[in-house]
């Protein structure tokens, strides 16, 4: 076990940049939005659909994601949702956030892209007025459907852009390459939107090269098999574009099978701009103090190289100066 401990890594100051706030749907509010909303849940108990969380790759966890995803029917249960989430920041020093929200996951089976975005804001400005947590909203295409479709919802956005700050691009990542959504993120960045993308987790290291290029992200979510190209690692040490790394959904779904195989830490010392992720934190065993532990057990990361990777999601993330400041201040 490390030096480092449980408590000294709660009480860090965090930032999280790669959240998908589907993804933080526990299974105990899942069957209480189930039952509010009278929706049949193929599991009987809450710990029946625990033992359902063990996947072997990325699609079996998809198909249970979207299949829990029904329960959210209403703007409330959306601000529930999100408000659950904001709370387990506040109790592990989780300062600044910048969650992503798939609204095709919902628009598809009937709910309206403004009952979507109303309810997640909601909770957003309550989270910065009532818990001191700051936060920017990254709207997610699904890339296993099509651009003409991801066109649709970004023209569902267009009134409320003003509540977004980004676009990104998630789910099945093989076979769905960035390029396949170029013109769409063009579309984007007219509109003002910065863009992040998936790449490098599942899919290749070109995926990331193709998301910088093609795509021209701010941020590669993911991006950890980037460490296979090398003159793509000395791209993203020279342009300091981050990535936004998810260790315990890495070895969930068996991008490594160990902790202790983790490439995180490597590309830290190699001087890539890399940060700490819980990804979908409800499947994936872990919130964010859940993966810094993880990180302390299995690389026996050192104090430095934690705050080293705070600073690291300061300087990533959307936040304007003022408020990166006053998080660098917060680390002392």
């Amino acid at each position: 076990m490390s030096i480092v401990s449980r408590d000294w890594l709660n009480t860090l100051p965090k930032v999280e940049l790669h959240l998908h706030l589907e993804g933080s749907l526990e299974p105990e509010l899942m069957f209480e939005l189930a039952k509010r909303n009278h929706i049949e849940l193929p599991f009987e108990t809450v710990e029946q659909l625990r033992c359902a969380y063990e996947f072997n790759n990325l699609q079996d966890f998809l198909d249970i994601y979207y299949q829990g995803a029904n329960v959210l029917q209403v703007e409330q249960d959306f601000y529930d949702l999100v408000w659950a989430y904001l709370i387990k920041c506040q109790q592990q020093n989780v300062v600044h956030v910048e969650p992503f929200f798939d609204p095709q996951t919902h628009t598809d089976r009937g709910v309206s892209f403004e009952t979507v975005i109303s309810g997640i804001s909601r909770a957003l400005k309550d989270g910065e007025a009532q818990l001191g947590i700051s936060s920017k909203l990254i709207m997610c295409f699904l890339r296993h459907l099509s651009e003409e479709e991801a066109f649709v919802t970004l023209k569902q956005a267009e009134p409320y852009l003003d509540q977004i700050i980004a676009v990104g691009l998630d789910s099945s990542e093989q076979g769905h390459p960035p390029e396949k959504f170029s013109q769409v993120f063009a579309r984007a960045r007219e509109l003002g939107l910065l863009t992040v993308a998936h790449a490098g987790e599942e899919g290749p290291a070109e995926y990331v090269r193709t998301a910088i290029d093609d795509l021209q992200v701010a941020r590669v979510d993911h991006g950890v098999r980037s460490i296979e190209d090398p003159e793509l690692m000395e791209h993203l040490v020279e342009s300091k574009i981050p990535l936004t790394v998810c260790p315990l959904s890495n070895t969930k779904l068996r991008v490594f099978d160990e902790m202790s195989q983790h490439n995180i830490l490597d590309m830290l010392e190699q001087g890539v701009c890399v940060t700490v992720n819980s990804d979908d934190p409800a499947y994936f065993g872990g919130y964010m103090t859940e993966n810094f532990v993880a990180l302390a057990q299995g690389l026996e990361m050192s104090k430095e190289q934690a705050k080293q990777l705070v600073l690291n999601s300061i300087d990533a993330s959307f936040a304007n100066d003022a408020r990166k400041q006053a998080m660098r201040a917060l680390l002392g």
